[in-house]
Order: structure tokens, then sequence, then C-alpha cells
């Protein structure tokens, strides 16, 4: 009977993206194979600030298995918690391949090209019905290559009618973003989760994530306090510099004009880009979202922020 050592399993978690070391850890764990040889569970850094989560032989250090390779953007901790659930398996449940050095030069999370036309069971309208942005790219859920035995149901961008690429794994904050609406797309990541919690064949942890970080998050979409604030303009009670002066955003010219800063309000309704950007961002804080919808427009914040 194999022995383990481990923490006990935690839940995945998800957040910006920290700085990576570019070496072999500590182990995140032991145990003993059915053929009484020591093994381990270590981190390694992988391409693009990605992690692997590897099993090797302890004394040799050969025979590395690739158990998870994760994106740049989970902390450092997800590593131990993917060990945790690896050495949890029964016996005869761990299931990983050999390290190849194809592992070691990509990114995780790269489309399978050959389960494309695969329809993932419970992804939904998603699967038959693609989401389509203002550019025209197509959304759908769908397998991904994650790095291990387990394939990940992600989100993924296709390229508009006409054109060639291959699609590309987007986050569901991505996707939201790029619809400028949080339906359905909440709604049917959350029906792929619940239909795959208990599928041992493809994982949603990554998804679940997703879908918790953009539920939980203090930045909202913008689109709809975009909509009040030309709305005011349009009508001819406001204009954007009195709008900007009401939240306190002004500036002076040498003779002591005082004007509204439009370029900031502008920004933050997403019709003018950030500094350094090309496109106008989708998002806003809600506290700037809140501050703009009371003061600048006097209506409360939740008649402008999407639901």
């Amino acid at each position: 009977m194999s022995t383990i050592t481990a923490p006990a399993p935690r839940t995945l978690k998800a957040r910006r993206a920290s700085p990576r070391i570019h070496r072999v850890s500590e182990p995140l764990g032991r145990y003993t194979d059915p053929g009484g040889r020591q093994r381990e569970l270590v981190r390694r850094s992988g391409a693009a600030g990605s992690t692997l989560v590897l099993d090797r032989l302890a004394r040799t250090l050969t025979d590395q298995r690739i158990v998870a390779h994760l994106a740049a953007d989970e902390p450092q901790e997800n590593a131990g918690i993917v060990a945790s659930l690896y050495l949890a398996e029964e016996k005869g449940g761990r299931r990983c391949r050999l390290l190849t050095a194809q592992d070691l030069q990509s990114a995780p999370y790269e489309p399978v090209e050959s389960r494309a036309a695969v329809e993932p069971k419970g992804a939904g309208r998603a699967s038959s019905e693609q989401l389509v942005d203002r550019h025209g790219r197509g959304y759908r859920l769908a397998l991904a290559r994650c790095g291990t035995a387990v394939s990940e149901l992600r989100w993924q961008r296709h390229p508009p009618d006409g054109e060639c690429g291959c699609p590309q794994v987007v986050t569901v904050r991505e996707v939201i973003g790029s619809l400028e609406s949080y339906e359905p797309v909440r709604a049917l990541t959350a029906e792929a989760v619940e239909a795959h919690a208990t599928d041992r064949a493809v994982s949603v942890a990554v998804l679940r994530a997703e879908l918790d970080r953009v539920c939980e998050s203090c930045v909202l979409l913008n689109r709809g306090l975009r909509e009040a604030v030309l709305a005011a303009v349009g009508k001819g009670g406001l204009t954007m510099s009195e709008i900007a002066i009401r939240c306190g955003r002004f500036k002076r010219d040498p003779r002591g004009n005082v004007s509204g800063e439009t370029s900031w309000l502008a920004r933050r309704i997403g019709t003018l880009p950030e500094h350094g950007k090309k496109a106008p961002t989708p998002w806003v804080s809600s506290d700037v979202l809140a501050l703009i919808a009371r003061e600048g427009l006097g209506v409360c914040p939740r008649e402008v922020e999407l639901q």
C-alpha cells in the first residue's frame, strides 16, 4: 500500500500573476509507489511564466511525469493544492504522463485542434451557438490541452468568419469584456461548471475560479454608465466638462478659467483609450462608477450598473 504525506486538499484560487522563480522548488509532497520506490512532487517554472507540477523518483530525480501545467495568472500556492489533490487520489488513480521538451517550451491551455468539434457535456448554448462580439469574433466553451491527462473546459475565442487563425483560450472576464455583457456568459459558465462537477475526465477548476473572480470583483462593466452619460449629454442638460467638474476632476488654464477633465471622464466610461492602450477599456471600478453616477449625473449607482 502506498504511503502519502500531503496537506489536506483545498479549493483552487485565482488571482493576478506573481513573479516566477526559475528553478525546481522543494518537494510539494512525497509518497511510496506500489513498487516500493520513493517519489516526490516538485514545482518547476515553465514557459511564459507558467508553472509545472512534476512527479519524479526522489533519489535519482528521473522518470519525471507532468501532473499539472498552471497558467501564469494562477498563484504559487495552487501548485501545492494540485499536489495535495493528486496525492489524495486512491491507489491507481494517479494518472500522468512523461514530461516532454514541448512541455517546457509551451504555455498551458493551448487549444486542442483535433478536438475542436467536440461538444462538451453541459456546455449549453455555447456549444451549438457561438456568442459573437462587435468585431465578429466568436466565443464558445470547448476542451483545451492543460498539460495533464485531464482536459480543461475553457472559453475559446474564434476569428471572424473568413479569417484564418486558431482558437485562443480566454478567461471568463475577457469574454464578458469583449461582449460588454455579463449574460449569457455567466449563466453558460455556471451551467458548464455544474454539469462537470463530478466528471473525472474534464476539469472545470480554472473555469470555476474565473467565474468566482468575476462575481466577486469590484471592477464592473462601464457600458451602462457610458450610456447614461451620453444620454445626459445628448439631451443638452449637461456637458462632459460639467460632469467631470461635479466629480472633482477639473483643471485651470493660464488665465484661471476652470474646465472639467473630459479626458478622465471619457476614459472611465470607455469612449477614450487609457494612456498607452489602443482601445477603450470596458471596465470601471465600482467606486468610480458610484462617484460619476451620484455626483456627476445625480442618479443612484444601481441605475447605471449592469446586472
